[in-house]
């Protein structure tokens, strides 16, 4: 372990090094989609190794990425950071950003990265169940279509449907069982939520290890920071759909772009490099409990191993390029 974060501490001072030196002053704006927990604490040692202060404007990343369209050469953002890869897909195609060193992002596998380099993955999430181990439903779902049982009215929870995470998820299903079926699927949840929904997933996790809910539709690692902080929780994961024929989980990543207008590229390339070197990985996969996408860093042993569970086969610029079907698909629904 010591040589591994040796060589670790080695080869991220050469990333760093990489790079023109920092100066007194030396700052970056980030338009941030995602909240303060899941970024403070690995912006945090970035700042301490390299003196270069963050500023972090938060908000939602489809206002933010509006925002920084709208602002266009008057903007400060030096870099946009968004929990959802339709939203660094739907920048990159309005040009908003500029192509990230290519030798940089050799680490990170093509498939968490745009094909131009424009944006790159940081940490990686899958869409899962959320169960009640101690009531009727403990052992009885293994697929989001049970979701849509019209057993489970009352005792079923999903966030608001603008959730960027709710809307990519609907999109995966959509492009791996067909619109007709995701249909059904939707007008079952709500049904069964009966116009009562969550504006985070934190909170209906906490309802269905209180006993209120017995089931929910989150992202992985809500269940695990609950159970960090709860472990008699009666709360379990579920990996829905992996039997054979099945379409797997839903996937997205939470990524990172240097906008076309900044001025500070190559400080804001050295944020980058930082964010996806092995000790940056390593804060995603034990702080934030996600999914690295670094090639080699593992996640944390708390979590199934990567590659140990199925994938649904959607590529990360789906999640742009249907957004809208989606949101159309949702708003037919008039899922609440």
């Amino acid at each position: 372990m010591k040589r591994l974060l040796i060589s670790s501490l080695l080869g991220l001072t050469a990333l760093i090094s990489a790079t023109p030196p920092s100066v007194a002053g030396d700052s970056l704006v980030i338009y941030s989609g995602r909240s303060d927990k899941f970024v403070k604490p690995v912006i945090a040692d970035f700042t301490r190794q390299t003196g270069i202060e963050v500023t972090l404007h938060n908000g939602d990343s489809t206002a933010l990425l509006n925002k920084l369209r709208i602002e266009g050469g008057r903007t400060e953002a030096d870099l946009f950071l968004s929990n959802d890869a339709g939203n660094l897909q739907q920048g990159s195609d309005w040009g908003l950003f500029r192509p990230i060193d290519g030798p940089l992002l050799t680490p990170i596998a093509k498939n968490y990265r745009a094909a131009d380099n424009t944006w790159v993955g940081l940490s990686a999430r899958a869409r899962v169940l959320v169960v009640n181990t101690q009531g009727p439903w403990a052992d009885s779902l293994d697929s989001i279509f049970d979701l849509a049982d019209p057993a489970l009215r009352g005792k079923l929870g999903i966030t608001n449907s603008t959730n960027g995470s709710y809307i990519a998820g609907v999109t995966v299903v959509m492009l791996a069982a067909g619109a007709d079926k995701t249909r059904q699927w939707l007008q079952g949840m709500k049904d069964n939520v009966d116009g009562k929904v969550f504006n985070k997933h934190s909170k209906l996790v906490s309802a269905v290890a209180s006993g209120k809910l017995q089931a929910g539709l989150v992202n992985h690692y809500y269940i695990y920071r609950h159970l960090d902080a709860h472990p008699d929780a009666p709360i379990r994961m579920v990996m829905p759909d992996q039997g054979q024929g099945e379409m797997g989980i839903a996937w997205n990543v939470a990524g990172i772009a240097i906008t076309g207008h900044s001025r500070k590229a190559a400080l804001a390339e050295k944020l980058v490099a930082f964010l996806i070197s092995e000790a940056g990985q390593r804060q995603f996969a034990e702080v934030n409990l996600e999914y690295p996408t670094r090639t080699g860093v593992a996640a944390s042993g708390q979590l199934p191993p990567a590659g140990s569970f199925r994938v649904a086969d959607v590529p990360m610029s789906a999640l742009s390029t249907q957004r809208d079907v989606t949101l159309d698909l949702i708003e037919q629904v008039g899922m609440p």
